[in-house]
């Protein structure tokens, strides 16, 4: 499977796919910027864990569809090393939402589950709309296939912040708040870990290449 995937995307996107694919990260990148405001005032207000990580999510996700955008058209060299910035900006954004999930845990703060299943909700439509525009780029390169897999991780981590809404309102603890925030930062960090390997080999692809065209 890794093989055939790797020889699929040793060429560049086809210009129409491209021009396609521009249009399609400039609408996510304008949504995911704006409902990063929108969720990491409310996850302040509401004092959610899940709502913070997910804000922090969509600030991300903006920056990486920016990325993308930038690189399009260019050598897959250069969109393979664009693939690698974005998926160690995952890495960190799991590891920094693990921490925002031991903080809430160890100062028992109790989120305001009205506010979660409101904004929550929210967020999924934005982002379901997100994974619709991108589906059909999500078998293209490893800097295509990254936009696609954050958005992915987005309508799981969505569905998960108003599970946890329930949760909260249900029990009247934070607890259900915290493990959602818990259950992100590893979709984020499983997210870079299943990104990595294609883009080293789209590098090892290339660099293999302009090896064999400098010996002959």
């Amino acid at each position: 499977m890794s093989a055939h995937c790797c020889d699929h995307h040793a060429e560049p996107p086809k210009p129409d796919a491209g021009k396609g694919y521009r249009l399609a990260l400039w609408v996510v990148l304008a949504v995911n910027a704006a409902m990063f405001l929108v969720e990491i005032g409310a996850g302040f207000l509401a004092g959610s864990a899940a709502l913070q990580a997910d804000s922090l999510d969509f600030l991300g996700d903006a920056a990486n569809y920016g990325i993308s955008l930038f690189v399009i058209g260019m050598a897959l060299q250069i969109r393979a090393r664009a693939a690698l910035v974005k998926t160690a900006s995952m890495l960190v954004f799991g590891i920094w939402v693990l921490g925002v999930a031991l903080w809430h845990a160890m100062t028992g703060t109790v989120p305001q589950a009205q506010t979660m299943g409101i904004v929550g909700a929210t967020a999924l439509l934005a982002n379901a709309a997100s994974f619709g525009i991108l589906w059909r780029f999500r078998d293209g390169d490893s800097n295509m296939r990254s936009a696609w897999i954050c958005t992915r991780n987005d309508v799981l981590g969505n569905l998960a912040v108003l599970l946890a809404a329930l949760g909260v309102f249900g029990t009247g603890t934070a607890w259900p708040d915290i493990a959602v925030a818990a259950i992100m930062a590893l979709l984020a960090i499983q997210g870079a870990a299943t990104l990595l390997p294609q883009a080293l080999a789209e590098l090892r692809s290339t660099a293999a290449r302009r090896h064999s065209q400098l010996r002959t």
